[in-house]
């Protein structure tokens, strides 16, 4: 099987794929200063659970927007599963052109999104991702990857709500049923999930409108089908589209041979 880790601002998914179907899919908080150790105590207990055995896992792959998380979770993989995990990079075999003006700058997971929705709709396609930031990323017809649009989270904007302004609560997130909120709370929650559709709406259109023909839209992400109830625009949700395509990158890649002399590996190796 196949140790998949998609670390993100905010949380951490791990999943098991056995080549057919994921046989397990768990997250945790992202903490940069969370050890190996650590990790393998939560997740192995997790495989136990659900009657899976560490021995079967036989390769791994991470992809981190946190480079401070990536060192502890590799040694998770070296000295807990005792493989050498691919690190999603630009610089490795994508199958795509990535092109933008600084492939290097382009995080792991947007690339990871444009691989998957590319092979499993086609292009032209647009991907939004419901994460830390919500992104907009765009495929081409050809495949190639022609950048996107980065805007705050949905929860960042809460937070920064609560704290900006002294008598504003903390709210959830939910789907008003009215757009005229008649107290507090009730208006809060209209700008933040009518104010997040309208954003979709306007951005899709608008990269419809210059990148000069339709294409699906797809969205990934915790938040993806509570937004989507929102709105038309988004055609398909697609949970698993980030692990996906770590999977695919990793089936694309060589796999990296286990270093020997493991006693010697520095942090930044």
């Amino acid at each position: 099987m196949m140790l998949l880790v998609d670390a993100g601002n905010t949380n951490i998914v791990f999943a098991l794929h056995d080549g057919h179907e994921y046989r397990g899919n768990w997250r945790i908080a992202t903490d940069a200063n969370r050890t190996s150790d650590e990790y393998a105590v939560w997740l192995l207990g997790l495989l136990q659970h659900c009657h899976l055995d560490r021995a079967s896992v036989g390769s791994a792959a991470i992809g981190t927007v946190v480079p401070a998380a990536l060192y502890h979770l590799r040694r998770l993989c070296r000295d807990w599963f005792e493989v050498e995990p691919l690190v999603a990079r630009p610089s490795l075999d994508w199958g795509f052109r990535i092109d933008v003006d600084r492939p290097e700058e382009v995080g792991a997971d947007r690339l990871l999104n444009a691989l998957a929705a590319g092979r499993h709709y086609g292009g032209p396609v647009m991907v939004i991702d419901f994460g830390t930031a919500t992104t907009f990323d765009v495929v081409a017809a050809d495949g190639s990857y022609q950048g996107g649009v980065i805007a705050p989270g949905i929860q960042l904007s809460i937070e920064a709500l609560h704290r900006a302004a002294a008598r504003l609560p903390r709210i959830g997130v939910g789907r008003p049923q009215a757009v005229i909120g008649r107290n507090t709370v009730a208006a809060m929650q209209s700008g933040i999930y009518w104010g997040y559709v309208g954003m979709i709406e306007g951005l899709a259109a608008r990269i419809q409108a210059e990148h000069g023909a339709p294409m699906r839209v797809v969205a990934t992400g915790g938040l993806a089908p509570l937004l989507a109830e929102g709105t038309m625009m988004i055609e398909r949700i697609d949970p698993d589209l980030t692990l996906d395509g770590l999977r695919m990158l990793a089936e694309r890649n060589p796999a990296p041979t286990l270093p020997r002399d493991r006693t010697r590996l520095v942090e930044n190796d």
